[in-house]
């Protein structure tokens, strides 16, 4: 990823969604974490069409904590293949993007 920020994409069950947020952005993993509380989820698993009621994690971060967020959820996620899915900001307002970098860096 070239970009300065990316946003992270991440279902889970509904009740996990809080402490998940609240993790990432207490680990400094991410800056900013949008809960979308209520998302319904069709697709294929084991060769099954499934359905599930989820919520959707919108986080913000940066490319450069990404394996750190993405090592994090796959440790903490309760499904065996979590969505993890980073999208490149190509574009936002620049002090939103400084205060994501800011705020989104490992204090070791």
């Amino acid at each position: 990823m070239n970009s300065e920020v990316c946003v992270v994409f991440v279902s889970l069950p509904r009740d996990e969604a809080r402490n998940m947020a609240k993790a990432l952005v207490e680990n400094r993993l991410a800056a900013c974490v949008n809960i979308l509380p209520r998302i319904e989820s069709y697709f294929t698993w084991e060769g099954r069409a499934e359905f599930d009621e989820e919520a959707l994690l919108v986080i913000k971060t940066t490319p450069a904590r990404f394996e750190a967020l993405k090592g994090y959820v796959e440790e903490n996620h309760p499904y065996e293949l979590p969505e993890i899915i980073a999208v490149p900001v190509t574009q936002g307002l620049s002090e939103y993007v400084a205060w994501v970098k800011k705020e989104s860096v490992s204090e070791a």
